[in-house]
């Protein structure tokens, strides 16, 4: 099975859901000034969204950081995005957008810190992924 990449910011939401999947996981930097790690194997990326209804700034800064790099980029598998339905439209944008530039699919959105259902969701269908991607 491969492997999590995920930012979250301080609020911790998405770091305690990724805990809850107990799966093998990197954690991006919150500063978007630090150098974010390099990843060497395929990897299914986990990130909040952070935008109002435009989707302006949807992406977090150190999420871009860690794909500008081009091998990061070579080995991203799916996406799966956090967000707020009170955006609307904008909920789970920042997966979509990531998704689209990457030429990856959107596996999956939960809101905020996700339920234990969100959770058995995501372990499952991660397993089906990985085995289908292999």
């Amino acid at each position: 099975m491969g492997t999590i990449v995920y930012y979250s910011s301080s609020s911790e939401n998405t770091h305690r859901f990724v805990k809850k999947l107990g799966l093998a996981s990197v954690r991006l930097p919150v500063d978007a000034g630090s150098e974010p790690p390099v990843v060497d194997e395929p990897f299914v990326l986990v990130l909040p969204t952070y935008s109002g209804s435009d989707g302006k700034g949807a992406v977090p800064k150190p999420v871009i950081k860690f794909l500008n790099n081009p091998a990061n980029r070579g080995f991203i598998r799916g996406v799966i995005a956090a967000g707020n339905t009170n955006f609307g439209a904008a909920y789970g944008e920042a997966g979509n957008i990531v998704s689209a530039k990457c030429a990856v699919p959107l596996l999956y959105r939960f809101e905020m810190l996700g339920t234990e259902e969100d959770v058995t969701n995501v372990k499952q269908g991660l397993e089906r992924f990985w085995t289908r991607s292999h």
